[in-house]
């Protein structure tokens, strides 16, 4: 069957999160809709990584197997179509014809999310559901700082959400910088993958050090600890992103058309 991948984009308030779930409209479910809407096949469109309520995306990377070998723009069009008379939050913005090597998730080298925090004493507006309010100043130098010690191969356990899956809490984060624009500061993370709340773990401790309620040693102690407790608030949803997808350098594993 050919498969596509499909780069696509999402505001993230309205889902219950990416993955398909009993409980609520999923990012996941609403792109499938709209495959079965356009063809008529019940499909399932795996994606690089799962995303949590409220949480947005601007570069999430799937692939989906269909009958029909489409021209890759014409199913982008149509799919989008669909998306847009469904009310859908998501737009897909690329459609890359690919061979069946080609897996979304397992395919994938790196990974990178944004997080947003926007550092003023007015609340926002149109901002809101965005990025997280915060009313005091942060010392995003500080912020940058405490996050180097994070960097590299460690045992995350204390940033880790009591419920996430996965096998082991080692980790390789390659890149956890911090920069300031204006009010909005920036929180960006690179890493092959993530554990559940990890980068939401990373911003709310962050956040702390920011406000010189942690010191750079403290997080680095929170590190070692490998104790939940040792971690800071879980920022919320709203500040993150999923922004890309790196894979190997031949174009998605794409095949002849």
């Amino acid at each position: 069957m050919p498969r596509f991948s499909m780069v696509v984009e999402y505001d993230g308030t309205p889902y219950v999160g990416w993955q398909r779930q009993d409980n609520g409209h999923s990012a996941q479910g609403a792109l499938e809709k709209a495959v079965l809407l356009l063809t008529g096949e019940t499909v399932k469109v795996r994606g690089a990584g799962r995303t949590d309520s409220g949480v947005h995306a601007r570069g999430q990377v799937v692939h989906v197997d269909l009958t029909r070998d489409w021209v890759p723009y014409k199913l982008r069009n149509a799919l989008n179509a669909y998306l847009a008379t469904g009310r859908e939050s998501i737009s897909v913005l690329e459609v890359k014809a690919v061979s069946e090597a080609f897996d979304a998730r397992f395919s994938a080298l790196r990974r990178h999310y944004l997080y947003r925090i926007i550092s003023r004493p007015s609340r926002l507006a149109l901002e809101a559901n965005r990025a997280w309010w915060v009313s005091k100043e942060l010392d995003h130098a500080v912020m940058h700082e405490a996050a180097q010690q994070l960097v590299g191969k460690h045992d995350f356990t204390t940033f880790r959400s009591v419920h996430c899956q996965a096998n082991s809490p080692v980790r390789t984060l390659d890149l956890l910088d911090v920069s300031r624009h204006g009010d909005v500061i920036e929180i960006r993370a690179t890493a092959q993958s993530f554990l559940h709340n990890q980068i939401r773990s990373f911003a709310g401790t962050l956040k702390m050090a920011g406000e010189g309620k942690m010191s750079i040693a403290d997080v680095r102690a929170a590190l070692d600890a490998r104790d939940r407790s040792a971690c800071g608030p879980v920022a919320p949803p709203e500040g993150l992103y999923f922004m890309q997808v790196d894979y190997p350098d031949d174009s998605h594993f794409a095949r002849s058309s």
